[in-house]
């Protein structure tokens, strides 16, 4: 009998709670894809369309409801050809295994010696894209650029973003406590309603935070701006415990000491 009532009790109250919790955080993780990949337009678009079906439906009118089913095949042809690379992005990330994030780094970015370096380039006049590797890795970013497998530390950088190095045409990836490899190239961004007086650099770091879920720092050559590009965003001319403070938020540092950020100002 108690294992009758064992079953029925898993059946009844268990299983129902695990498919409410495993479809919660399906929708959940999806919605954070969807959002970073910034094919929201797309959802909205099938939202509005599912909501004039509704209405016609409900209200029977024939001719909106002929017109929606005789154009509804094709409408999904076009969306498919229209948002391509939206639907890629999404795919890719899906396949990276970026929607189950459970991956750690062995060790912790020393950011400090990282924003060390892009304020020393900024107020040099020096360029430079940073990245940080996530969940996500950067190995086809990697096997273009040349190997290093170094320390990571404030002068390396500094010495490879240096105009007369033939490494500065590029970016950086790292790896926790490792520079991995140097003149990598990135992907550039292909949003169409990114700022114009953007350069290659601010370009190429939104196009891997976009297929990625990268983090990459960008020093900007002509003003010295320091920005950060993640999750398919850009955030622009920041200051340096502005730049502290998202980079450990980005990389999960929250555990290092928030006056480490103040003192990189001074």
């Amino acid at each position: 009998m108690n294992l009758l009532q064992d079953i029925y009790i898993f059946r009844v109250l268990i299983l129902p709670a695990l498919d409410i919790a495993l479809l919660s955080f399906l929708i959940y993780k999806g919605y954070q894809i969807l959002v970073q990949t910034r094919a929201v337009q797309l959802v909205k678009g099938a939202f509005l369309l599912v909501a004039m079906y509704a209405v016609a439906f409900f209200l029977n009118l024939q001719t909106v409801l002929l017109i929606i089913n005789t154009v509804a095949p094709s409408l999904v042809i076009g969306i498919a050809i229209i948002f391509q690379p939206e639907l890629r992005k999404i795919f890719t990330r899906i396949g990276q295994g970026s929607i189950f994030p459970f991956s750690r780094r062995s060790r912790p970015y020393p950011i400090d010696q990282v924003v060390t370096a892009a304020e020393t380039l900024a107020h040099q006049g020096r360029g430079a894209l940073i990245v940080f590797t996530r969940s996500v890795g950067q190995k086809s970013i990697i096997e273009k650029g040349t190997m290093l497998n170094a320390e990571i530390s404030a002068a390396l950088l500094v010495t490879i973003f240096m105009h007369d190095n033939p490494l500065h045409d590029g970016a950086v990836v790292l790896q926790g406590s490792t520079v991995v490899a140097a003149a990598c190239f990135l992907p550039m961004s292909e949003q169409l309603d990114i700022r114009r007086s953007f350069g290659t650099r601010h370009r190429a770091a939104l196009g891997l935070a976009e297929e990625t879920d990268g983090v990459v720092l960008i020093v900007s050559e002509e003003t010295g701006a320091m920005s950060l590009a993640y999750d398919a965003n850009l955030y622009y001319d920041l200051s340096v415990p502005e730049v502290y403070r998202r980079l450990r938020d980005a990389l999960n540092l929250q555990d290092m000491d928030e006056s480490e950020g103040e003192q990189l100002e001074q």
